[in-house]
């Protein structure tokens, strides 16, 4: 047993410090990112904020909805192919840049993700997507995956240090997904007592990737756009979202009707109401690891996708950065102990 003495954050240990700028407006700010990815060589280039792969967020409405603000969507794994038939028959070249093919690992996943690829060659993004991305498989999956893939961009995770995120770059991910527990209907930290504060976790992941010339994404822990800023600022390249994603008619989730009001049901992919539904049960031999609550219908996520990217493009007007991938640059992170003024609770 050891003890790593160092302080690690998440994003309510830190605000960022102003500086000095030449940006007049909000509007000068440049949120599009180019990548050309390390191993399929592939180039993208949109606004790197996805929506995760949930069942009740990341549904092809939500695709449909945010490739018009440039913006991915990891399409949940529970999808048919003949689901996905009809999708692509359905959507644009432009949708379809802005999806991620989402797959587990077993046999059956590899051979539906196949087929789902080969719908269209405009599906070029592949989500690998375990809880435990420190188990041996992942790292074998992904190396299975890049040798009958090789043009494909893959996603995996996930992890929350610098060490497994080389590795996965090196088995043949262009890009590694860090989070574990932050996210906001997960309970793995409380179940498990495992986890990694999540700033803190971006910030070492992101550096030993762009070593490799690998890129992360920052999965979970955002609860407002001060927080998506901040998980570009600590280095993410990508940053995924459930929680302030979900709620909305794009959503997918089930809309329960309590005391003449609308809600939606939101719970993590762990929990006993997405294992009841996809897998039979929880099994014997171990817990659920989300939760399930009930959010206020939200109407359309286009005001809420706004309100995201018009966040992250004032702190970019705050810290002199005239695009998204100058924020990191510019940023300086000062210690808090305080976030806001809370006197007058939540906006009414």
């Amino acid at each position: 047993m050891r003890i790593e003495q160092e302080l690690k954050l998440g994003f309510k240990d830190v605000l960022f410090r102003p500086k000095r700028s030449t940006l007049k407006s909000r509007s000068q700010v440049n949120l599009t990112r180019e990548f050309t990815f390390k191993h399929s060589g592939r180039q993208w280039c949109g606004v790197p904020v996805i929506a995760a792969n949930m069942d009740s967020v990341g549904s092809f409405g939500m695709a449909e909805a945010l490739a018009k603000y440039d913006v991915i969507t990891a399409i949940h794994k529970h999808y048919s192919l003949q689901e996905w038939q009809a999708f692509v028959q359905a959507a644009d070249a432009e949708t379809l840049k802005h999806v991620m093919v989402s797959t587990g690992t077993s046999d059956a996943d590899f051979t539906k993700m196949q087929d789902t690829l080969a719908l269209s060659d405009d599906l070029m993004f592949v989500c690998i997507d375990i809880a435990n991305g420190y188990s041996e498989h992942l790292v074998e999956f992904v190396e299975r995956v890049r040798s009958a893939l090789p043009d494909k961009v893959i996603v995996a995770g996930n992890v929350v240090t610098g060490d497994m995120t080389e590795e996965l770059i090196l088995a043949g991910a262009d890009i590694v997904k860090v989070g574990i527990g932050p996210g906001s209907v997960c309970t793995t930290r409380v179940k498990t007592g495992v986890g990694y504060p999540q700033l803190s976790a971006i910030i070492e992941c992101a550096d030993a990737a762009h070593g490799l010339g690998g890129q992360i994404i920052g999965d979970g822990g955002c609860t407002c756009p001060g927080d998506v800023s901040k998980a570009f600022g600590g280095g993410a390249d990508f940053v995924m979202l459930g929680g302030m994603l979900a709620g909305h008619k794009e959503s997918g989730g089930d809309i329960v009707v309590k005391d003449g009001e609308s809600y939606v049901k939101f719970y993590g992919m762990s929990s006993k109401s997405a294992m009841d539904k996809y897998a039979g049960g929880v099994a014997q031999y171990r817990a659920a690891e989300g939760k399930t609550v009930l959010l206020p219908y939200r109407g359309s996520v286009e005001d809420t996708i706004q309100d995201i990217l018009g966040g992250v493009r004032s702190t970019c007007t705050y810290v002199g950065a005239a695009n998204l991938k100058e924020l990191t640059k510019r940023t300086t992170f000062i210690r808090v102990r305080e976030q806001e003024n809370n006197v007058f609770g939540k906006e009414s």
